[in-house]
């Protein structure tokens, strides 16, 4: 298990070749200059910016707690990148994607992960429903599981929907103390029966100084993309303090879960 979260590598795009049409915010499949294929998420797409970061900070904080992320890369598009596209929607988006964008490794080959198909253990399923209580993350349910399954093991991905406080950032010290009443709907709560064990690991595991280590990883252009006269390093403060807040009452989150999973099963 990593200790501390890996300096991203930065990639250049060399070729768009086709948009995965199942994310709402139209990520692409592209291959770049290190002849690696890669799922491209947009600034210019959705959510923007927000989205990438809620990506790039629930991505690493899902490898320091040893689940099983694909590489995620900083990737730069040229701003003459897509002029030749056909569609004029995909040509929009890479017009106003123009600069560093995020990307994951391109798992090929992979499938959808459906409980109904693949059972998980009871610890693995406690693991990731703590990590998306602490992350807010409304986006893992049965409808989009946004997990994959590649060679016989379970690998997560898509953590844009995570960290929605940062959508108005008002109260963000209170929402930070909230449950996350969203657990109800996780694809994974009914065989999460190891939440107190995960609890004590995690709390452990993920110190203040690691949580700064993977805020520290955000691009100082995404945290005042839409806040140019914010300063950086205060925006980098707020997204560290709500997640050392939310582990240091971790107990509230979990308790959440324990309640609505008694309702399952």
């Amino acid at each position: 298990m990593s200790n501390q979260p890996p300096a991203l590598r930065t990639v250049n795009v060399m070729r768009y070749i086709t948009p995965l049409r199942e994310g709402g915010s139209l990520p692409a499949l592209a291959e770049a200059d290190d002849d690696f294929l890669y799922v491209l998420k947009f600034r210019g797409a959705g959510q923007g910016v927000k989205a990438l970061i809620a990506e790039l900070i629930g991505g690493e904080i899902s490898r320091l707690l040893g689940l099983r992320m694909p590489e995620i890369v900083f990737a730069n598009l040229d701003e003459a990148f897509g002029r030749t596209e056909a569609d004029e929607e995909i040509q929009d988006l890479l017009r106003s994607s123009a600069g560093l964008n995020l990307a994951m490794h391109y798992l090929s080959g992979a499938i959808t992960y459906d409980p109904l198909v693949t059972p998980i253990d009871s610890l693995l399923a406690s693991k990731i429903v703590w990590l998306d209580c602490l992350l807010t993350n409304v986006d893992r349910t049965v409808r989009n599981t946004n997990m994959l399954m590649w060679h016989k093991e379970l690998w997560l991905i898509d953590h844009g929907a995570s960290l929605y406080f940062h959508h108005s950032w008002e109260n963000w010290e209170e929402q930070s103390k909230r449950p996350f009443v969203q657990v109800k709907d996780h694809v994974l709560l009914p065989f999460a029966g190891d939440l107190e064990k995960v609890n004590a690991e995690f709390v452990a595991l993920l110190t203040p100084e690691k949580i700064c280590a993977v805020v520290n990883l955000v691009p100082e252009e995404w945290l005042i993309s839409n806040a140019p006269d914010e300063d950086a390093e205060d925006m980098r403060n707020v997204y560290a303090q709500f997640l050392i807040s939310r582990i240091s009452v971790s107990d509230v989150f979990v308790n959440e879960a324990q309640n609505a999973r008694k309702t399952l099963i």
